[in-house]
């Protein structure tokens, strides 16, 4: 293993370490444009990661200043694509319609589990939010969404649907109640805020409408 490209390496790995700087993407832009045969592969697409001071470039932002350099696209082997996720149901001996995936981005873990069958857990405590959830079109929605992850020792609300003889839609889940009429969307009563996203969602998500498409209440995706 090198991190010089005068030794001339057979692949370029590029993966996060919060030391990685300038001369470490620099080394991997020579690299592969000396040897452009070689394989360039990246562990995962994650753009930003939350850290206590705020959010920070991750992942692929690291490798989009190397792609800008020479000109080509890395094989990303991580999130989303769907065979880190399958090599993990085998290392764990579980189906992945047992598994469960969590985490707090729509884009890498929501979509890499939904890729690969399983069931996922969006998080509303790192990058994604509640106003991007309902904006998510249907390759990136969670199974459940959590608060954080004390959720997950609780008991999942149900969600329930109705759709009365004006064609006004209504979702409830625990006690927050959503309707829509038209693309018009409104809280009619607001429960629990994580209750209330996940009503919310519901009901943007059932409409079949782009989120710019509708007027949604903005208690919905501000109370959390």
């Amino acid at each position: 293993m090198t991190g010089l490209a005068d030794d001339s390496p057979d692949a370029v790995i590029q993966g996060f370490a919060p030391e990685v700087g300038w001369e470490q993407l620099a080394q991997a832009s020579f690299a592969l444009q000396r040897r452009p045969e070689i394989p360039w592969v990246a562990t995962n697409t994650d753009w930003t990661i939350p850290l206590q001071g705020g959010v920070a470039p991750g992942n692929g932002a690291l490798v989009s200043a190397v792609h800008l350099a020479v000109g080509r696209l890395a094989t990303f082997a991580g999130k989303p694509e769907p065979e880190i996720f399958e090599v993990a149901t085998e290392r764990f001996d579980s189906a992945p319609g047992e598994t469960l995936m969590i985490g707090d981005r729509l884009d890498t873990d929501v979509l890499g589990a939904n890729r690969a069958g399983m069931r996922s857990a969006l998080v509303l405590t790192g990058i994604d939010s509640a106003k991007t959830l309902l904006a998510s079109d249907a390759s990136m929605r969670p199974t459940y969404v959590l608060e954080d992850l004390r959720d997950l020792h609780k008991p999942y609300p149900a969600t329930i649907r109705h759709t009365d003889a004006d064609g006004v839609h209504t979702v409830e889940v625990g006690r927050a109640v959503v309707r829509r009429k038209g693309s018009v969307i409104r809280v009619a009563r607001a429960g629990a805020p994580i209750d209330l996203v996940r009503a919310g969602a519901t009901i943007v998500h059932d409409s079949g409408l782009k989120i710019f498409g509708l007027e949604v209440d903005p208690q919905i995706y501000s109370s959390l």
